[in-house]
C-alpha cells in the first residue's frame, strides 16, 4: 500500500555547476538551501538584506543590488534603543547608528559586485502579505512597505494581501533591472513551504496561491525557472512528523528530502559527481577521534590530505584552504 504520492520536480533546461556563482534571496528556507550549497563549495551570496519574506521586500532588495543603491542616516530609524533600516531585517540593527549604518553598507557593497557576475538569482518568496507604515505615505518605490517590522506594535502597521498581477509586476520590474546590468542571468523562484499561520489558516493559503500564481506567469520567460519546494513538503512528505515542534517550519528531514529533489533537478551531473567527493571530505572533517594521538589517526588525516589535495588539483577554482589545514 502507497501512503503518499511522491513527487519528482521538472528537470531544468539549463543547470547549475561548481564555476557558477549564486545569490539567494528570501525567507528562512532560502537560506537552509543556501548552507547546503555552501558545505558543498558553491559560490554563494545569501541574503544580503537579512531574511526577507513578502516579493516587494524582496525584489527591492535585488533592485537595490543592481542599482548600486548606498544608504544613508536618513534612510534608519531609532525605537527600542536600536537602530534599525525598514528594508533589513533586525540583525543589522545596532545600538550605534554609525555601526548599523557600517554593517549594511558593507553587505550592500558585497552585493552589488557580486550580482554583476552572478549566474543564478534564487529567490524565495514566503507570504504575499505586506506591512505598510502608517506614517509613510505609499509611492511607486513602496518605501512604506516593511521588510520586517522589528517587533514594533502592529497599530503602526496596515496589513494588506498583495493581488498576483502586482506580484508579477514589481518581479519583472526587478528582473529587468538585473537584466540591465548582466544580461545572461538566471532565476529560480521557490515558495517557502514553511505556513504562515499568525495571518490564519485560510490567509496562509490564499497568501500562497497568490505567490504560486504570479511566479508561474513568469517562468515560461527567458531564463526563469521554477523549483517546487512548497510542492514537495505540502503535497510529498504530507505530513506532520515533517514540521518542527512549532508544525509550521520543515524540519531536518524535510529539508534534506527537498534537498535531496533539488540535486539531480538543478545541477548538473558533473558538479553532482563533484559533490560526492566533497561529501566525504566533510564527513572526514565531523569525524572525531577517540585517540588523537594515534598511528591510525595519522594515517587517517594523511589519506584525507591527498584526496584533498587532488581535489584542490583538479579543480583549482573551488577553494579547499580550510580542509586542508586541518587535515595537515
Amino acid at each position: 500500500m502507497n501512503f503518499r504520492s511522491e513527487f519528482t520536480p521538472k528537470s531544468f533546461s539549463i543547470k547549475m555547476k561548481h564555476t557558477d556563482k549564486l545569490l539567494l534571496v528570501g525567507s528562512c528556507f532560502t537560506e537552509q538551501i543556501g548552507k547546503k550549497l555552501a558545505g558543498h563549495k558553491f559560490d554563494v551570496l545569501e541574503n544580503p538584506n537579512g531574511i526577507l519574506f513578502n516579493p516587494i521586500s524582496i525584489a527591492k532588495a535585488v533592485m537595490s543590488y543592481a542599482n548600486e543603491k548606498l544608504y544613508a542616516e536618513d534612510d534608519l530609524f531609532y525605537f527600542n534603543e536600536l537602530w534599525a533600516s525598514r528594508e533589513h531585517h533586525t540583525r543589522f540593527s545596532n545600538i550605534e547608528k554609525e555601526a548599523t549604518l557600517k554593517n549594511i553598507n558593507e553587505s550592500q557593497q558585497k552585493a552589488i559586485k557580486f550580482i554583476k557576475t552572478a549566474d543564478w538569482i534564487l529567490l524565495t518568496l514566503g507570504t504575499a502579505f505586506v506591512y505598510e507604515w502608517k506614517d509613510i505615505l505609499p509611492n511607486e518605490n513602496y518605501d512604506n512597505v516593511a521588510a520586517n517590522c522589528h517587533k514594533i506594535p502592529t497599530d503602526k502597521f496596515n496589513r494588506r494581501l498583495t493581488e498576483p498581477e502586482e506580484i508579477k509586476t514589481i518581479l519583472q520590474k526587478m528582473e529587468t533591472a538585473v537584466r540591465a546590468i548582466n544580461p545572461a542571468v538566471k532565476f529560480i523562484y521557490t515558495i517557502s513551504p514553511v505556513r504562515h499561520l499568525r495571518e490564519g489558516f485560510v490567509e496562509n493559503n490564499r497568501s500562497k496561491a497568490a505567490l504560486i500564481q504570479a511566479v508561474h506567469s513568469l517562468v515560461n520567460e527567458r531564463n526563469t525557472f521554477y523549483f517546487s519546494a512548497y510542492e514537495l513538503v505540502i503535497d510529498d512528505l504530507r505530513d506532520y512528523r515533517f514540521f518542527a515542534e512549532d508544525l509550521v517550519h520543515p524540519n531536518y528531514a524535510a529539508t534534506n528530502y527537498v534537498w535531496e529533489k533539488f540535486i539531480p533537478a538543478v545541477i548538473n551531473e558533473t558538479s553532482q559527481q563533484l559533490m560526492e567527493k566533497i561529501n566525504e571530505i566533510n564527513a572526514a572533517m565531523s569525524h572525531r577521534p577517540f585517540n588523537p594521538t594515534s598511528i591510525a589517526h595519522r594515517k587517517f588525516l594523511q589519506v584525507n590530505l591527498e584526496k584533498t589535495l587532488s581535489l584542490q588539483e583538479a579543480f583549482p577554482y573551488i577553494n579547499f584552504e580550510k580542509e586542508i589545514l586541518y587535515f595537515k
